[in-house]
């Protein structure tokens, strides 16, 4: 199938984005890597007026560390996630989930922001982004403003930015030497999309969980935490009695509806085997 007819227009700067945006409002759609977008359209999944080209914009491209936030720009690609030391050093979480994130030719040209601002619920960045309860730049014509990410994610394909707003760049908060991270996920093959997912944040007292995130994907419309099995975390020390009824709470946040990769059945039960797995991955690692 062929992409609907629309016009197009190459951004130099924001002002002009934010004109175009302001002309077309919901007709509009921004092209970052097109990695998403460019399938969508040709599956008539979107049907823009008009395609605002914004990946020349060098301004919102770029990884830097400030104070204890590592701000990421919102046309950072893949790949120079992956590559990134400072990803790795201080947002491991991240760095852990980039290699499940499609294929390399995927990874060269996609981009951070164009993930997190597509809010697909089996995507790797936005379950991140909740289980670290990142910040998420958006920016108009009028100023910038940050929306955390638990408020971020609406519905399927639904986030918070409005028509004439920008996602800019995503804060994540530096890790601290007493935090523990797990990413995993499971799909048919590498790089297919997930049929369960996983992120895990601990702060730890010692060998006791002292605060705990647990963020699914591919479980709802949006990634979404699991609260139940978060709480009967907290407290303890990671053993196999702990996991066990981690896991089990862990049933009272799930409802997950069937799709084209599992039905609801064994989402429900692949997510407690991933539970299970990242926490004993958690619990073999030093502090």
């Amino acid at each position: 199938m062929k992409s609907p007819d629309f016009d197009y227009v190459k951004a130099k700067n924001l002002d002009d984005v934010f004109a175009s945006l302001h002309t077309y409002k919901d007709s509009a759609q921004i092209l970052a890597g097109g990695q998403s977008l460019l399938a969508m359209l040709n599956l008539r999944m979107a049907n823009p007026q008009i395609l605002i080209d914004i990946s020349g914009i060098d301004k919102l491209k770029g990884i830097e560390k400030s104070g204890n936030t590592l701000r990421i720009g919102a046309l950072t690609t893949h790949n120079e996630i992956l590559n990134s030391d400072l990803v790795r050093l201080h947002v491991p979480l991240l760095s852990q989930a980039v290699p499940y994130v499609a294929h390399l030719a995927i990874r060269n040209k996609g981009t951070i922001g164009g993930s997190l601002a597509l809010g697909d619920p089996a995507a790797e960045y936005p379950a991140v982004a909740l289980a670290l309860n990142a910040s998420l730049v958006i920016q108009n014509a009028k100023g910038e403003r940050r929306i955390k990410a638990q408020d971020f994610f609406i519905s399927l394909y639904k986030t918070a930015v409005q028509p004439e707003e920008l996602l800019v760049a995503v804060e994540f908060p530096i890790a601290t030497s007493n935090q523990k991270f797990v990413f995993m996920e499971l799909a048919r093959r590498m790089g297919d999309y997930a049929m369960v997912g996983l992120a895990l944040a601990l702060t730890m007292d010692g060998k006791t969980i002292r605060e705990c995130a647990i963020s699914l994907m591919a479980m709802d419309d949006k990634p979404i935490l699991a609260p139940s099995a978060m709480k009967s975390l907290t407290g303890q020390q990671i053993q196999s009695e702990s996991i066990l009824q981690a896991q089990n709470a862990l049933e009272k946040d799930l409802d997950p509806p069937g799709d084209l990769q599992a039905n609801a059945a064994t989402k429900k039960h692949l997510a407690r085997v991933l539970l299970s797995r990242a926490l004993t991955q958690a619990g073999e690692s030093h502090v």
